[in-house]
């Protein structure tokens, strides 16, 4: 076992200075060049570098980091089957899952994004880390410890009313949301039969086993949406990789149009549209859902729908991987509730009494 402890005293995970990470990667080399990528940053400082799981997690039961670099193919206990245990010993770090194998497909990365990673990161070959793959760490780095600015707005928090003929939910996510995903749909009975459309921001390569996944949380179908596709009771619709998923009024109901225009977050695909959309077609009969993830995306759209009488239900902080667009609704005032995603699916269930 290899350990390195480079931190101060002092700059442990709450505290002021540079952001604290700890390390944990069966390989030697990968350990060494991820620690001197990370310390050639001005915001992060390895904290700690191990080569197995066992041995982090005793490190944090006395320490505390911002975020865990975590490899997934480890010897003995391996990244994934020690996520949650990581996850929970972190006490809020957020866990970056950095692993060759998240290459072999997206099966891995939905995976640990599902179990409670913030983000994943293809790790290239020994002899492929270069300058372009430390400017990604970097980045996600730094996404991760991202700070918004934003203070909690206080909303209810207790029993919050929804409208008993609510006929569509629409929820839109981001980094950290497919974890919030899993929590809201496991609070869902497979008795409830409103429709459920997702829009999450994943490469298209992902949307497939996405679905996969979400039909197994939810217990109920879910397709990826393909353009015309009509929108039928106790199913879950996720919009692709490479479109906005949108709603339109038919003579019989409702159904999916893909588009492709560029939207105001910059995101393909966007929760604004979709949102938008869903106003104009359901109006106070939908109701709309942000989860965590970075940025503004869903804010312009949820005004739409607090427009026309529709509630919005947002992740509060605590739980949230980044609390960004939540965080965007609720302080543009336009989040009817703020709470964690297992009530958020409570509440919805409650709903003509699905619960």
């Amino acid at each position: 076992m290899a350990h390195a402890s480079l931190a101060e005293p002092g700059f442990g995970g709450t505290t002021a200075g540079p952001a604290q990470v700890l390390i944990v990667d069966d390989s030697v080399v990968a350990r060494s060049v991820l620690g001197r990528m990370v310390e050639g940053t001005r915001r992060f400082r390895v904290a700690a570098a191990y080569s197995d799981v066992r041995a982090a997690l005793d490190y944090l039961k006395n320490h505390s980091v911002d975020i865990i670099l975590l490899d997934i193919e480890m010897p003995g206990i391996d990244g994934l089957t020690a996520l949650p245990d990581m996850i929970a010993a972190g006490r809020g770090a957020k866990v970056l899952i950095v692993s060759s194998s998240a290459e072999q497909g997206a099966a891995v990365s939905v995976q640990a994004l599902a179990l409670g990673a913030a983000d994943t990161l293809v790790k290239p070959g020994i002899g492929a880390f270069g300058g372009r793959f430390a400017e990604v760490l970097e980045e996600r780095l730094s996404k991760l410890i991202e700070t918004h600015g934003h203070n909690e707005v206080q909303h209810p928090h207790g029993p919050v009313a929804t409208p008993d003929d609510f006929e569509l939910v629409a929820i839109g996510a981001s980094t950290g949301g497919i974890h919030a995903l899993s929590q809201l749909l496991r609070a869902i009975p497979a008795s409830f039969q409103v429709p459920i459309l997702v829009t999450q921001h994943l490469p298209p390569s992902f949307m497939s086993y996405f679905a996969t996944q979400l039909a197994v949380l939810g217990g109920r179908p879910c397709e990826v949406a393909t353009d015309r596709m009509r929108i039928r009771p106790g199913r879950i619709i996720v919009a692709p990789g490479d479109a906005h998923m949108r709603v339109v009024r038919m003579s019989d109901g409702a159904a999916i149009r893909l588009t492709h225009e560029k939207a105001s977050s910059g995101c393909m695909p966007s929760v604004d549209p979709m949102f938008e959309s869903v106003a104009e077609v359901f109006g106070n009969r939908a109701l709309g859902v942000v989860l965590s993830g970075m940025g503004r995306d869903g804010c312009e759209g949820a005004k739409d729908l607090v427009d026309c009488g529709a509630r919005v239900l947002v992740q509060d902080r605590g739980t949230s991987v980044v609390w960004g667009m939540p965080g965007a609704v609720a302080n543009a005032g336009r989040a009817s509730a703020v709470m964690p995603p297992d009530e958020i699916g409570r509440l919805i269930a409650r709903r003509g009494g699905a619960a």
